[in-house]
């Protein structure tokens, strides 16, 4: 348990930072940063990290890096100030790259 949250720790971290760095691309920086989780978790689980390293990097770093809850918030953030289109593409590209990195990940291993 230490370990996730040691992980989850520097993957809040890391997400801050970057999502500080990107704040202009608003909310592409979401996108980014759950684009780039998605493929380190595919690529990750190919690897089959031993239980310690999973827990540590797969669940506690990338667990907090990664954020649907932002996702979501965006989601409807944008819905609110009725800009639909951007919702839209935002909610597709999303889901549909999260799976398709995850997949690229997975597959590069």
């Amino acid at each position: 348990m230490i370990i996730v949250g040691i992980g989850g720790f520097l993957g809040a971290l890391a997400r801050f930072y970057l999502g500080k760095w990107l704040v202009h691309t608003y909310p592409w920086a979401t996108f980014l940063i759950n684009i780039t989780g998605s493929f380190a978790l595919g690529f990750l689980f190919a690897l089959q990290l031993s239980d310690w390293l999973w827990h540590f990097i797969g669940i506690g770093f990338l667990g907090a890096y990664t954020t649907f809850s932002t996702f979501g918030f965006e989601c409807l953030q944008l819905l609110e100030q009725k800009k639909w289109r951007q919702a839209i593409v935002y909610l597709f590209t999303t889901v549909l790259f999260g799976i398709l990195f995850a997949a690229l990940g997975f597959l590069l291993v």
